[in-house]
């Protein structure tokens, strides 16, 4: 006598097809094994695509960020031989800060290279008027000097402290939906933070050495934060 002859068929399901023998019409069950099942990748969730205006406040949060720290370094750049000439107990202190701002500086022009975005077209520009604000501000004194840093610093952190509330709001938004947050993302926050607490510090530094005591503080201080504000304004779309 010949064997039954058994047709494969598959079934309209999520689960393997399932053999059927011809002579009993009974279906041999295939559903894998406990071990099995336990062996199968969970299911992950899946990162939500960024909306055109995410990918904008990105792109402009970058190229602003890696404008600012160049005009931060040369502002340092500038300011510290006058400085340093009239107060040599200053150099580690203008040394350091230069040094974090120049990793400031490296950290936003890899991001702008890996991401493709465009940095501002008013590089030169923006080049001429921190060299020219640093240079400025050091030969008016220590106190003019470090009452630039307090204005460009606390202009800086507020404009850190916004872009991270925007990034942390898309998160919350995310998580809500039941989607995962990329490691690029939760890590340009970190980086934010950071630089953000870093610029802060210098804010200190600054306070702490007669940022105060500039004549006239409110005018100086006005001036350059209006100054920034504008540059910020600007960067981010051009």
């Amino acid at each position: 006598m010949s064997s039954p002859r058994c047709l494969s068929r598959p079934i309209r399901s999520l689960s393997s097809p399932r053999l059927l023998c011809s002579h009993s019409r009974r279906p041999i069950s295939t559903t894998p094994s406990p071990l099995a099942q336990a062996s199968e990748p969970p299911n992950t969730k899946k990162h939500k695509p960024l909306t055109k205006e995410q990918r904008e406040f990105l792109s402009s949060a970058l190229r602003v960020n890696q404008a600012g720290e160049l005009a931060a370094t040369l502002i340092y750049k500038a300011q510290t031989p006058p400085i340093v000439r009239q107060h040599p107990h200053l150099r580690p202190l203008m040394a350091h800060m230069y040094d974090q701002e120049a990793g400031h500086f490296t950290t936003f022009n890899e991001l702008i290279h890996k991401h493709r975005v465009r940095p501002t077209a008013l590089y030169p520009l923006w080049s001429v008027l921190a060299t020219g604000l640093g240079w400025s501000t050091a030969l008016m004194g220590r106190e003019a000097a470090m009452a630039c840093t307090e204005a460009v610093e606390t202009e800086i952190g507020d404009h850190y402290n916004s872009q991270i509330r925007e990034l942390l709001e898309m998160i919350t938004q995310w998580e809500a939906e039941g989607y995962e947050v990329s490691t690029e993302i939760s890590e340009l926050v970190s980086t934010l933070r950071r630089i953000r607490d870093e610029e802060l510090e210098h804010l200190d530094h600054a306070v702490e050495h007669d940022a105060k005591k500039a004549e006239p503080h409110w005018l100086l201080t006005g001036v350059i934060r209006a100054g920034c504000r504008g540059a910020i304004w600007v960067s981010e779309r051009v």
